[in-house]
């Protein structure tokens, strides 16, 4: 992996972090889709790195929408909270561990991933 690539991977995992701050934390997944659809051709190491942060956040996204759901019916309003915070949490831990190993050059494995882009 060359050094433009490393820096597009990285980018590919932190981008996760500000898109969550940009638009509070629903468009978490937008920011590795944009790197996937420019890079995916290129550079297989990308491909991978965004690829798996795409389908990483995807899944704490529809998570975050189960917390939405069960804060509505008032009753899971404990259970939303929990959601969410470990959404939080997840992301963050996992979008930071990954933008390390891709500045080590290594490939970072997400857990809970939807298979979506490969």
């Amino acid at each position: 992996m060359n050094e433009n690539e490393r820096l597009w991977a990285i980018f590919a995992h932190l981008s996760v972090l500000i898109a969550m701050v940009v638009s509070a934390g629903w468009l978490s997944f937008l920011g590795p889709l944009i790197v996937w659809l420019v890079k995916k051709d290129s550079s297989p190491a990308v491909r991978v790195a965004s690829a798996g942060a795409f389908n990483f956040n995807v899944a704490m996204w529809l998570a975050s929408i189960a917390g939405w759901i069960a804060f509505l019916t008032i009753l899971l309003i404990p259970l939303a909270l929990v959601l969410w915070l470990a959404v939080l949490a997840l992301t963050l831990w996992h979008s930071i561990r990954g933008a390390i190993a891709a500045s080590n050059q290594q490939v970072y494995l997400y857990p809970f991933q939807l298979p979506i882009l490969n």
